[in-house]
């Protein structure tokens, strides 16, 4: 008998594709065809090919931006990902403090980003912050407007304190999935509490752990309002990261091809790391 295809479905999915090339897919294509144009106003574009790719490519100014970019994330990866996991550990499984801790951990996250950054540029200051005030008051000279380890260090935290709650939350959902029965089988074993985590509770967390591995890299990679509320890529340019120095060579320099050729290889870069990292992580867990 001759199977027969009924192909109507594909109009229910027309209105999402219809949305998606609207919302993502024409404002890619016109970075890319800016990105190989040169324009000196009055809407007139000369083709450039690829040499706005060899500017930016060849100058010292994107992979400066570059290695802060990746020094950031490998720093807060480093702090974000453990900490949630301890975290997420400590807290109840039963009772009334669950609910009073997934709130808890849920109210970072609802804060939005430049309110975020507003919170932490007055919280450091010297003269009105708390936090900038103390250190002052106990003999710590601290001041991330003019020290560019100061300004680091205020943006790390700030990030820690944003964020983590995101991996807590991942992980606490990974936890609390897994039956009573592993812990009563590890219990009737004699297993100590390292074990139960390295043979139980890790491995029914690597899946969320992936998600929080990723979603925190692409975040961090791709910051902006925070570190520009704050710092404004300073002191110098401490603390201009891509996403930064793209704002300041479209909208201030007003330098659209190099920008979109900056905003391509941007794309590319958190692509093709997010598909490495998905792709070792998955590898691994197949393996084990």
């Amino acid at each position: 008998m001759e199977k027969t295809w009924n192909n109507k479905a594909w109009f229910m999915v027309l209105p999402v594709l219809v949305l998606v090339a609207f919302s993502a897919v024409i404002p890619l294509m016109t970075v890319v065809n800016y990105s190989v144009q040169d324009t000196f106003g009055n809407n007139e574009f000369f083709w450039a090919g690829t040499d706005w790719y060899v500017d930016v490519l060849t100058s010292d100014r994107f992979w400066d931006a570059l290695t802060r970019n990746l020094v950031f994330s490998a720093i807060i990866l480093a702090i974000e990902i453990p900490l949630g996991i301890i975290i997420a550990l400590n807290m109840p499984k039963k009772g009334l403090g669950v609910p009073v801790c997934l709130v808890l951990m849920a109210l970072p996250l609802l804060i939005p980003w430049n309110v975020v950054g507003t919170i932490w540029q007055v919280f450091g200051r010297v003269d009105i912050g708390l936090l900038g005030h103390t250190l002052e008051a106990i003999g710590i000279n601290y001041n991330y407007v003019q020290n560019p380890i100061d300004a680091w260090v205020t943006l790390i935290v700030m990030d820690v304190w944003h964020w983590t709650s995101l991996v807590v939350l991942l992980c606490y959902a990974g936890l609390v999935s897994i039956p009573d029965a592993y812990y009563q089988a590890a219990k009737i074993d004699g297993a100590s509490r390292w074990s139960v985590f390295r043979y139980i509770q890790l491995p029914k967390m690597k899946r969320v752990l992936l998600i929080a591995f990723l979603l925190r890299f692409m975040d961090s990679f791709m910051i902006y309002t925070e570190p520009f509320v704050v710092t404004g890529g300073g002191p110098g340019n401490s603390t201009t990261f891509l996403s930064i120095d793209l704002v300041k060579m479209a909208i201030g320099q007003f330098d659209l091809g190099p920008a979109a050729a900056l905003s391509i290889i941007y794309f590319l870069i958190i692509l093709l790391l997010s598909w490495i990292f998905y792709t070792v992580m998955t590898t691994s867990d197949a393996q084990s």
